[in-house]
């Protein structure tokens, strides 16, 4: 059974023309909920169809009153658009799918299906209205934790270079190789191999043009050795 709930006569009349050949066809009108018919105490009831155009608060007031006497009753409200927290409050009190006014029979009654299977349904618009909201309010958020969390692992992987390695990072961003900054830091060529695939593996770059554009930016001027000394 469907009951429709609507003030609106013109919308009463539509509603039942377009759901009169389906399963939903209207089985009654009302303009107020409070009391329905005695036809509406039968278990067969399964569906009312309530117009939302009226003040949200009566329209909510509403929806309780209905699920509070048909627990088990689907609930569908319909209006010309939707904002946010009617929805939010609209779902709180029970409401299992929202329609437009403006939706096509095939929308309504492909709606009216799934809500009967245990589907909520919103409008495509106001799911894209979330997903908006979502992402603009997502975007700061999402860049200041980036701010603040890559300087936080650009310094602990600076942190973890030994003093040695620092010394010769800063050479490799001077742009000497491996010779020269085994000359310059009087060491023998093979340390100095050693101490650059230890620096590699420490800051996450993968050669040394890499290493030497993270030093430029994380790694102290002072750090790094003259190659005219």
């Amino acid at each position: 059974m469907t009951i429709l709930i609507c003030k609106s006569a013109m919308l009463r009349i539509g509603l039942k023309h377009l759901l009169a050949s389906t399963c939903f066809a209207v089985s009654e009108t009302v303009v107020d909920p409070i009391p329905l018919s005695p036809r509406c105490s039968n278990p067969g009831l399964s569906l009312f169809i309530v117009d939302a155009s009226d003040s949200s608060d009566d329209v909510v007031e509403t929806i309780r009153h209905l699920k509070s006497q048909y627990p088990d009753a689907r609930i569908v409200v319909t209006a010309d658009h939707f904002d946010l927290s009617f929805v939010r409050q609209g779902h709180d009190a029970g409401v299992d799918g929202f329609c437009l006014t403006a939706s096509s029979r095939d929308v309504l009654i492909k709606s009216l299906e799934l809500v009967m299977l245990g589907e909520t349904m919103l409008p495509a618009s106001l799911v894209r209205s979330l997903l908006q909201g979502m992402r603009s309010s997502a975007g700061p958020q999402l860049q200041a934790n980036r701010a603040m969390a890559e300087p936080n692992v650009s310094g602990s992987r600076a942190s973890r270079l030994s003093a040695r390695e620092a010394e010769i990072l800063g050479c490799i961003m001077g742009g000497a190789p491996n010779k020269v900054i085994a000359r310059q830091l009087d060491v023998a060529e093979a340390t100095v191999k050693v101490h650059v695939k230890a620096i590699l593996r420490k800051i996450g770059a993968a050669n040394r043009t890499q290493a030497a554009m993270w030093a430029t930016t994380h790694l102290p001027r002072n750090d790094g050795v003259s190659l005219n000394a």
